[in-house]
């Protein structure tokens, strides 16, 4: 099918998939033309001794991702009212709907990032280039970075399961999955790790 190796390498480059932790073991590998070591081995039992923990926590954010976004829309308008004045940049609706999308597509590469155990996803098909385009578009960074920041600080909640009960109201949703407080915290720290990417990229 391949004409040569490299052809065959082109394949799982980070430039082409999503590497998830057995992917990245096998190109860091191929890469210095080794085996995988005991190191990486170890690692990859850790990653899936907590594969159910990581579901869960990627299946808590999704779950809730319309809300996280809608809220995180909502709390920077809260914050700043002229974004929904005359030309602030969630006036008129079509740029209100446009910074949901947003919201929603990093949202989304976040949570892959999450599921695979790796950010070259997020880096290669959600950032690259998002700093240079919203600046083109005139869209504030500042309202950006944000509205991230409000949902890493849900996507906490939600991985924990612990949204809050009085700012949700009737609208409470818990996932019912009862995770200890230390399980998770690693969890929690990785999903922060990609919302930071996120930030620093916006930066």
């Amino acid at each position: 099918m391949f004409s040569n190796d490299a052809q065959c390498r082109l394949l799982f480059t980070k430039e082409s998939l999503m590497l998830d932790a057995f992917s990245r073991a096998v190109v860091s590998a191929d890469a210095s033309t080794s085996c995988i070591g005991s190191n990486k081995i170890s690692e990859l039992r850790e990653y899936l001794a907590a594969a159910n923990r990581r579901l869960d926590a990627v299946n808590a954010i999704a779950s809730n991702a319309s809300c996280m976004v809608s809220d995180a829309i909502a709390g920077i308008i809260c914050e700043n009212q002229g974004l929904i004045q005359a030309g602030g940049n969630c006036y008129p609706n079509r740029r209100m709907a446009a910074c949901l999308r947003d919201g929603e597509i990093i949202l989304r590469y976040v949570t892959y990032a999450l599921l695979a155990g790796d950010a070259s996803v997020l880096d290669d098909r959600c950032l690259n280039g998002l700093k240079e385009t919203y600046a083109a578009l005139g869209v504030p960074s500042t309202s950006a970075v944000r509205a991230v920041q409000i949902m890493k600080a849900q996507a906490t909640a939600h991985i924990q399961d612990s949204p809050s009960e009085a700012l949700a109201g009737a609208k409470l949703r818990k996932m019912g999955t009862t995770v200890a407080e230390d399980r998770c915290a690693s969890l929690v720290a990785e999903a922060s790790s990609y919302f930071d990417r996120v930030i620093s990229a916006l930066s």
